[in-house]
């Protein structure tokens, strides 16, 4: 399968509060080094990573710095990230909405973008011509695009406004017939950006399934960014992962996820004392608290493991330990204690309690841990000492997008059986 597109060292930086690099003495000494010169851009070594979270020394910073990568004609690409992270920067530039500061890009066939609400369309030109300019602008002739315009405006679901001024549609109308626009004219390549942060979840779905049906029945390459993961999930089967304008990750969608979501989720999962400074008392003291995954990204589609080490210092104590789950509105969840008291001799041992996957819904989960000794005497009780982030990779939604509501959301078994 031939690449449809290529990346290589591709940079894009801006100078914070200006257009170009402020000034035009500048703009000419850039264009005189790198142009005529073949030297390096002097700007991009003062240049600095975008992370938003700090002050910089620099006024100059990268949006995006090194990005690498191919993409195969008919992938589907999940483009994920923080904001700010250069998604949208990575798009335009794609899109060529606007020109990187360095790289190289080879694009195979024509590209149609559905990027922020109010590109690509003429405010004052109606629905309608709309259409047509978008078509022209990919190259079409007019009987070509008159073959789509029905399918076009059917889709979009604006018939009653098409040849009404687009200034005029709501954000959710203009994203309907910008999306009908780019879906149906004939590019080899389609460009989406945020389409489900706008309309209702009954477009998002034909949206998806018409995306769907763009990159496996047509062979078009897509590129499609969201902050919805399961509908990333649903469409996509290769994903890139930005951060801070870097390629943090390329490879298969579901890892890409998983990676995404450990950002987030394992910070505060793990927590350790000294044998002689760990909660507890004579008897015994817990000298650590883990929560783990298998490969420690926390999502509802793996089994989540709660290790808890402690130290005996009594013969023959019987001793057990107890969790208890909240989540960020301090709703108490769930308790589960081992049930298997057990005498234990003196010495280290390590309790584990596994959380089934499909049991917790996405969100932030506190965990308390309870360490009961001889008589059910509480030796220690150690409130909301770790936490987690659940994510989702969204492999158990169907054709669903949409928030799944609920504390816990275990995956049951349904059956259906025709009774008359």
């Amino acid at each position: 399968m031939s690449t449809a597109i290529k990346v290589e060292n591709l940079s894009k930086i801006y100078r914070l509060g200006e257009i170009g690099t402020g000034t035009i003495s500048r703009d000419l000494e850039r264009w005189y080094k790198t142009k005529l010169l073949g030297k390096e851009d002097p700007f991009l070594k003062i240049g600095e990573s975008n992370d938003r979270s700090k002050k910089g020394a620099s006024d100059i910073v990268y949006s995006l710095k090194d990005i690498n990568f191919e993409i195969e004609q008919g992938d589907a690409v999940g483009i994920i990230g923080r904001n700010g992270a250069g998604k949208s920067t990575l798009l335009k530039i794609l899109s060529r909405v606007t020109t990187p500061t360095t790289g190289r890009i080879n694009i195979k066939g024509r590209v149609a973008s559905l990027l922020e609400v109010g590109t690509g369309f003429h405010p004052e030109l109606t629905g309608r011509e709309n259409i047509y300019l978008n078509g022209a602008i990919l190259g079409m002739r007019k009987k070509e695009i008159d073959r789509k315009l029905e399918e076009i405006i059917d889709f979009s679901g604006v018939e009653r406004y098409i040849d009404t001024p687009v200034k005029r549609y709501s954000s959710g109308m203009y994203v309907r017939l910008a999306f009908a626009v780019a879906a149906h004219l004939e590019s080899e390549i389609l460009i989406v950006d945020e389409v489900l942060a706008v309309g209702d979840v009954e477009f998002q779905k034909k949206c998806l399934g018409k995306m769907g049906e763009v990159s496996k029945g047509e062979g078009r390459t897509v590129l499609f960014v969201s902050h919805n993961m399961a509908a990333v999930q649903s469409l996509c089967k290769k994903g890139i992962l930005l951060e801070n304008g870097l390629n943090k990750f390329n490879g298969n969608i579901s890892q890409t996820i998983k990676i995404y979501n450990s950002e987030f989720s394992n910070k505060d999962s793990r927590v350790f004392w000294d044998s002689e400074n760990g909660p507890g008392n004579d008897t015994a003291k817990v000298i650590s608290i883990e929560i783990k995954t298998k490969d420690d990204f926390f999502v509802i589609e793996e089994d989540v493991h709660i290790e808890v080490t402690f130290i005996n210092l009594r013969e023959n104590q019987t001793l057990n330990v107890s969790i208890s789950i909240f989540d960020d509105k301090d709703v108490y969840i769930l308790s589960s204690p081992n049930l298997k008291r057990e005498q234990f001799e003196k010495g280290k041992f390590k309790s584990t309690c596994t959380i089934p996957k499909n049991t917790l819904n996405k969100g932030l989960y506190f965990f308390s841990v309870l360490l009961v000794g001889n008589n059910y005497e509480i030796i220690t009780q150690i409130d909301k000492v770790v936490s987690i982030d659940m994510g989702e990779i969204g492999l158990n939604r169907g054709d669903y997008y949409g928030y799944w509501s609920g504390v816990v959301r275990p995956y049951l078994n349904w059956t259906n059986k025709k009774i008359y």
